[in-house]
């Protein structure tokens, strides 16, 4: 049996990267007992390091008695700053094949057949959309023998449920899968990566307080408001940073985070936020608007022709998306937050997102012909930041508040285009514009008088 050393412990060397070379990294086995059939078995756990996913615990159960197994995944890491939703329209068989990681925090809903998995329901699971099916459905037989007895009329309409969950393996018809994670922990593979995979709608949102509560981030008995800031001056805002107590991203260790009010010249002010981890050297910035959603969305377009181009100052907000229509690549809003950075910075968070931090293209999940296809359009990357390879880069950002530096100022760029647009309905109820009532709130109108 192996056990976690105390090296280990001290040497901060707890989970490690998936590969080969480790032959001295093994799991630690742990003697437990089988929920099946009551004898001992044999619990392995493995602590490692999955991209983009931080840390996580991978257990497998086994008896020799009675031939069960089971195995499951456990976030190790911390909770994301937003949760995520993602909606994958199933059109044929081949996307039941998709991987996804569902954490035991996420809610699993098919609307067509207006079926929920609840959160914390079921262990955080490595799968597929068709393993998903399977093990609902597995989930509703489990006790089918003892409503037969006792319920027969609840048995019979429970049957006739799973015998549509598993026709949804057959895809005679499109139907929807939604997995929603307050934590952000969970994920659904696109198989089109670098491109826009059109099935598959991720968004980001921000928590409820019940979401706090379910995952441990508040006490039940946490008040909802937040107590007023001591001084709301702007001028004295502007003049100082101000600094505030927070986890490193990468470590979990107790970091500091600076936050400043910054006036960006030839455009507006901005609230820049970084963090810098003295424990393992990670840093980390994000920006937020300063200012109001403008009237009209901003669409700016910038000719790379130049290695210099790099060196520009790009300011991204959280509901801007990246294009390189060169690449046929497509980044949708709040994939990489806000950030104010160059151009160079940029690109190389996109290859760091696609490319190096894509849990699917390392160790048994990466399929090659993904894998040489998610390489070269990093090599493409990268010849866009030596200065090879002529693109477009192009920000969209329907509140407008997004910036790319003009190298001319206050002169016009000849190789920027800046394009104004109108929102589309859809848009603005990403935004939550739609409803959103600036004027006159407080004026209610009766509902109605009763007798």
């Amino acid at each position: 049996m192996s056990v976690i050393s105390e090296e280990n412990v001290r040497g901060e060397n707890l989970f490690r990267d998936i590969g080969a070379d480790g032959e001295d990294w093994q799991p630690t086995e742990l003697e437990s007992m089988c929920m099946n059939c009551h004898l001992n078995g044999m619990t392995r756990l493995l602590l490692t390091k999955i991209p983009f996913f931080k840390e996580v615990i991978v257990s497998s159960f086994s008896c020799d008695n009675c031939n069960w197994s089971n195995t499951e995944i456990q976030s190790a890491g911390r909770i994301q700053d937003q949760g995520v939703c993602y909606t994958l329209k199933v059109k044929t068989k081949e996307d039941l094949n998709r991987e996804v990681v569902k954490a035991d925090s996420a809610t699993t809903r098919i609307p067509e057949l207006d079926f929920e998995i609840p959160p914390f329901t079921q262990k955080g699971v490595l799968s597929t959309i068709e393993g998903l099916v399977d093990r609902a459905a597995a989930g509703l037989e489990q006790e089918q023998p003892v409503r037969r007895l006792n319920e027969p009329e609840v048995a019979e309409k429970i049957d006739g449920f799973i015998r549509k969950l598993r026709k949804l393996k057959e895809v005679e018809d499109e139907f929807t899968l939604v997995i929603e994670d307050p934590s952000g922990n969970s994920f659904v593979e696109n198989p089109l990566a670098p491109q826009r995979d059109e099935a598959l709608t991720v968004s980001h949102f921000k928590r409820t307080v019940q979401h706090d509560i379910q995952l441990g981030l508040r006490a039940d008995d946490d008040e909802e408001l937040d107590e007023e800031p001591a001084s709301s001056d702007l001028d004295t805002m502007r003049g100082e940073v101000l600094a505030f107590n927070t986890n490193c991203p990468e470590c979990n260790a107790p970091a500091s985070t600076n936050m400043k009010l910054v006036q960006i010249p030839h455009f507006k002010e901005v609230i820049i936020m970084a963090t810098n981890c003295d424990r393992c050297g990670h840093r980390t910035n994000e920006v937020k608007s300063g200012g109001a959603t403008e009237e009209m969305g901003t669409r700016i377009t910038l000719r790379v022709t130049d290695v210099s181009d790099m060196t520009r100052d790009v300011l991204k907000s959280e509901t801007c998306g990246v294009s390189i229509p060169e690449l046929e690549f497509e980044l949708g809003m709040a994939a990489v937050g806000g950030k104010f950075t160059t151009l160079e910075g940029l690109l190389t968070d996109i290859k760091n997102l696609v490319v190096s931090k894509n849990p699917f293209i390392c160790g048994d999940s990466g399929v090659s012909d993904r894998v040489e296809k998610l390489h070269a359009f990093g090599e493409k990357i990268d010849r866009i930041m030596a200065g090879e390879m002529e693109v477009h880069v192009v920000l969209d950002d329907p509140t407008g508040n997004s910036y790319i530096q003009n190298v001319y100022a206050p002169d016009p760029d000849p190789e920027i285009t800046t394009e104004k647009y109108t929102r589309t309905f859809e848009q603005n109820e990403d935004l939550g514009l739609n409803d959103m009532k600036t004027e006159g709130y407080q004026e209610e109108e009766p509902s109605g008088t009763g007798d």
